[in-house]
């Protein structure tokens, strides 16, 4: 019996894809292994055959590929504007800054005004 490996990297597991399917092994005695190995819940059967169908396509990467969207990086010039409105009114909400600053999302204002700036409620109503 073979010890189990829990909790393993998703690079980790299409590392071992990446390797079987290079010594030409076929996809159901790859996931027969991978399963033997990893557990039950290591990889979606789809995901499976859509990593071995890439490798055979020529992959060679077995990293995440960039994803597309809206990147936003909180600057320090950012996070004192922030501040300076919570200090013009000390009994802030996060929705009356989202008003202030529209472009920035109320998940984005909260993490600066939490973790940045480590603010805390200070009294309940």
């Amino acid at each position: 019996m073979f010890k189990t490996i829990a909790d393993p990297a998703d690079c980790e597991v299409r590392s071992v894809i990446r390797f079987l399917n290079a010594k030409n092994a076929n996809p159901a005695e790859i996931h027969r292994q991978l399963v033997e190995i990893y557990g039950e819940n290591v990889m979606a059967d789809g995901m499976f055959r859509k990593w071995v169908r890439q490798f055979n396509d020529g992959r060679i990467n077995v990293h995440d590929e960039a994803r597309s969207g809206r990147s936003f990086v909180v600057n320090d010039g950012l996070v004192a504007k922030v501040n300076e409105k919570i200090r013009e009114n000390s009994r802030f909400t996060i929705r009356m800054l989202c008003d202030e600053f529209p472009q920035i999302s109320k998940t984005v204002l909260h993490e600066i005004v939490t973790n940045r700036l480590n603010y805390r409620k200070l009294c309940s109503r």
